[in-house]
């Protein structure tokens, strides 16, 4: 009938009529993607222990697939700070933090670290005229940085980082949170956003691992022993001699010394960066500011009264004030490193797998007795000699049961170990038993 067509028709317009203001209503407070992504990292800020707790779940493997997923720079363009332009593309240049400083201790009370090196401080962004920027994002002051880098698999980092990233006053976890927190956040190349895909915490990893590559490229006890200063209770020394023993290895860049009533106790490198901090190339530059709290003469190095001792000589051969032994266990016991020496100095290490790197962590092994010697375990599982070639594996079943010459890694009675060539770059070398391959070396204990 036409009334029941007529009342149909107006239940249907006034129906659509609130359907269309409910749609409106949605859309006009509906966050934009922008807001969600805001929300999204508020809410990852506010629940770290439970993004602990799924880190627990997550496969280590796929954890470390998700890495290198930061914007692709070139390398070619301006160094920060030295811009004549605005940039606009913030991923790919440090800005307003584009002076980038790694910081070193010295701590001698109480002493921290290994006897014969520095220890780490940080990486901080400073904003090319002295000042800085701190704590730029409180969504990612992460407390949990151990349990982070394990889910990406990055035992050995940890392994490194407990040994040359260690604070005096309190646990290496807290001091590696603030470290993160209060300059990680403000490197502007490491923000969530220049992540394809971003993936919580993935640039934690990024930015620990930097930090550690650049301290390592910065041997601070070294180049000022190659220059005669040592620690010592008795000698002083001057600014000038500091300053041109650190450098004479920087292409002539000054760095800032920090003293307190007179002694040495850090210094600051400072660097220019093309590209982004995670892949881009950092550039030795001079100091910003203040060239110095130290005295001009007169400065106090003194030794660190205890802790773990290898010293380095001027040829990088590592040795030990430990007693050495021809055969046995040698200076193998507990946990240490397996340096590797060819060609007169120290040139990388074993890494976990039993393989040979020159630029990356080196691993932690532990040295356990056995029979007239010790056998070795990384993190991968136990190491033994398999067709003439070094491996760690859980798939080894039985350790080579290894002796040692003071800290020199014996073999069947041999300290000859050779590889097909010396890696460089990203690239691993196997490493062989023997002298019958063209790269000779030999492996060099130092233990934690």
């Amino acid at each position: 009938m036409a009334w029941q067509d007529e009342i149909q028709n107006g239940a249907v317009a006034q129906t659509s009529a609130v359907w269309n203001t409910i749609q409106q209503n949605i859309a006009d407070k509906m966050p934009s993607l922008r807001q969600l992504s805001t929300l999204g990292l508020a809410a990852l800020g506010s629940s770290q222990q439970v993004l602990g707790s799924a880190l627990r779940y997550e496969s280590v493997f796929t954890r470390q697939n998700q890495q290198g997923n930061s914007a692709t720079c070139s390398t070619s363009g301006p160094a920060s700070c030295h811009n004549t332009t605005a940039q606009a593309n913030l991923c790919c240049f440090n800005a307003p933090g584009g002076a980038l400083l790694q910081t070193q201790f010295w701590d001698t009370n109480p002493p921290t670290g290994p006897s014969n090196s520095w220890t780490i401080h940080g990486l901080w962004p400073d904003n090319c005229d002295g000042t800085y920027e701190a704590n730029c994002d409180s969504n990612r002051a992460y407390t949990n940085i151990t349990q982070i880098l394990q889910s990406f698999g990055q035992n050995d980092l940890l392994d490194y980082m407990n040994t040359y990233w260690v604070s005096d006053s309190g646990s290496a976890e807290s001091f590696w949170e603030h470290e993160f927190s209060k300059h990680g956040t403000c490197i502007s190349t490491l923000d969530p956003s220049c992540y394809n895909n971003y993936k919580p915490t993935e640039e934690v990893p990024d930015f620990f691992n930097k930090v550690v590559g650049l301290f390592k490229t910065l041997p601070t006890y070294q180049w000022l022993s190659d220059a005669g200063i040592t620690p010592s209770n008795t000698q002083t020394y001057t600014t000038s001699q500091i300053q041109n023993a650190l450098g004479k290895n920087r292409g002539g860049h000054s760095v800032y010394l920090g003293c307190k009533s007179g002694v040495l106790t850090e210094v600051w490198y400072f660097f220019n960066v093309q590209g982004s901090v995670q892949t881009g190339n950092f550039v030795a530059s001079d100091l910003i500011g203040s060239g110095s709290t130290c005295p001009s003469t007169g400065i106090k190095y003194p030794p660190k009264s205890s802790g773990s001792s290898t010293s380095t000589t001027s040829t990088g051969t590592t040795t030990s004030a430990q007693p050495t032994s021809t055969g046995g266990s040698g200076s193998f016991a507990g946990s240490g490193t397996l340096n590797v020496v060819s060609g007169g100095s120290t040139n990388g290490c074993i890494i976990s797998g039993g393989t040979w790197y020159t630029t990356g962590t080196c691993a932690t092994f532990t040295a356990t007795a056995s029979g007239s010697g010790f056998t070795l375990k990384s993190s991968k599982g136990l190491c033994a000699v398999s067709s003439g070639a070094l491996t760690c594996s859980s798939s080894v079943s039985t350790g080579t049961v290894f002796t040692g010459n003071g800290n020199t890694l014996l073999y069947s009675g041999s300290s000859a170990f050779s590889s097909d060539s010396t890696p460089s770059g990203s690239t691993q070398a196997t490493v062989y038993s023997g002298s019958g391959h063209s790269v000779g070396l030999t492996i060099q204990w130092q233990g934690k």
